[in-house]
């Protein structure tokens, strides 16, 4: 993944600097990104959240500094490519991360790859990613390696996060509110096709079901094919370690 870092100074810190000039004037100053989102932005992003476009611009830049001129020249006059861009855009305005705009820089910037999928499969992850919130994103993650002893540094990092969440009869309304929100996400996750469960099954070959939680009993859950893809093109998926 690209390094915000090593951007230029005057664009890292100038873009929000310019936010009171509007939109054009923020994006204005991010050289090559900029000019493209400067003239779609003034039309779908209201002005209190240039700020955050001026963010993304930056990110953006840093992603598409080392691809060819004319690949991203000639995306610009192609109608899908403009139409993902502006679905980018408005995503954009809404997230209150510097991650979630991360996340839609690098999703945006795999478009212009000579490996990248086609626009309309771009814009249906783009959409993918706009129904989950930041915390479901990193529950993804996490069924990307779903090993007792996979991802440590990942699973110590969002432990606030990841930690089970356990309420009992005797449980606090906060504690069963609390593991009621954890066990949404993960059953959000999975009726979007990210992540897939194996149901567990007796000897007769039907399923369990489980008295506590008034479902069926899963074997297992792991991330899906589609999960992965959407992993890979935002720039999370876990790296990958020789042996």
């Amino acid at each position: 993944m690209a390094d915000d870092a090593n951007l230029p100074v005057e664009i890292r810190s100038n873009a929000i600097d310019y936010v009171t000039a509007g939109a054009k004037a923020a994006l204005g100053i991010v050289p090559f990104a900029g000019s493209l989102l400067a003239e779609i932005a003034g039309s779908v992003i209201p002005k209190q959240r240039v700020d955050r476009i001026a963010d993304f611009a930056a990110k953006l830049e840093a992603r598409i500094a080392y691809l060819e001129r004319e690949r991203f020249s000639e995306a610009v006059t192609n109608e899908e490519f403009t139409d993902l861009t502006e679905e980018a855009l408005r995503q954009a305005s809404r997230a209150t991360t510097p991650e979630r705009r991360d996340y839609l820089a690098t999703l945006l910037a795999s478009s212009l790859s000579p490996e990248a999928i086609s626009y309309s499969e771009t814009k249906h992850l783009m959409r993918l990613l706009g129904d989950l919130n930041d915390v479901e994103v990193i529950w993804l993650r996490f069924f990307a390696d779903s090993t007792i002893n996979g991802d440590k540094e990942f699973r110590a990092m969002h432990a606030n996060v990841l930690q089970p969440r356990r309420a009992y009869i005797s449980s606090s309304t906060a504690d069963v509110e609390t593991q009621t929100l954890q066990k949404s996400y993960v059953e959000h996750l999975i009726r979007l096709g990210l992540v897939e469960e194996k149901i567990h099954k007796d000897r007769d070959g039907k399923p369990e079901f489980d008295r506590f939680s008034g479902g069926f009993k899963v074997s297992y859950r792991r991330i899906s094919a589609l999960g992965s893809l959407l992993l890979r093109q935002i720039g999370f998926a876990p790296l990958k370690h020789d042996g």
